[in-house]
């Protein structure tokens, strides 16, 4: 499986090692107690509908980049700095990235997983 940004006149990966968090305890695990994360490396949570999603950073001793989408669409973007971001958005699908891999994200874009 692997991250793929669109932007209408380009397309790239954004990542190629991909977890998703389907299940409670992965959700509410999250990045949380690990050391670091690959450079090519996504976290992806799905959701049935898009409502009003929270991202807190609490034992995440690094920065990330995290994405809010609605229907593969980027709404949202926001580094979160270590131990202490918070993020709201709304969202049926949310990527948590290491900081800077969204760096040429932007809201409109279009981002999807590829089997």
């Amino acid at each position: 499986m692997r991250l793929v940004h669109s932007t209408g006149e380009t397309t790239r990966v954004l990542a190629t090692e991909v977890d998703t968090a389907d299940s409670t305890l992965t959700r509410a695990k999250g990045l949380m107690f690990r050391r670091a994360i690959p450079e090519d490396y996504a976290l992806v949570f799905r959701f049935d509908e898009a409502r009003s999603r929270d991202v807190h950073m609490l034992f995440v001793p690094f920065p990330i980049d995290v994405l809010w989408l609605v229907g593969n669409e980027v709404v949202q973007k926001k580094r979160l700095r270590p131990w202490l971001g918070l993020g709201r958005g709304t969202a049926d699908t949310l990527v948590e990235l290491p900081a800077g891999a969204a760096e040429a994200v932007s809201e409109g874009d279009i981002v999807r997983l590829e089997s």
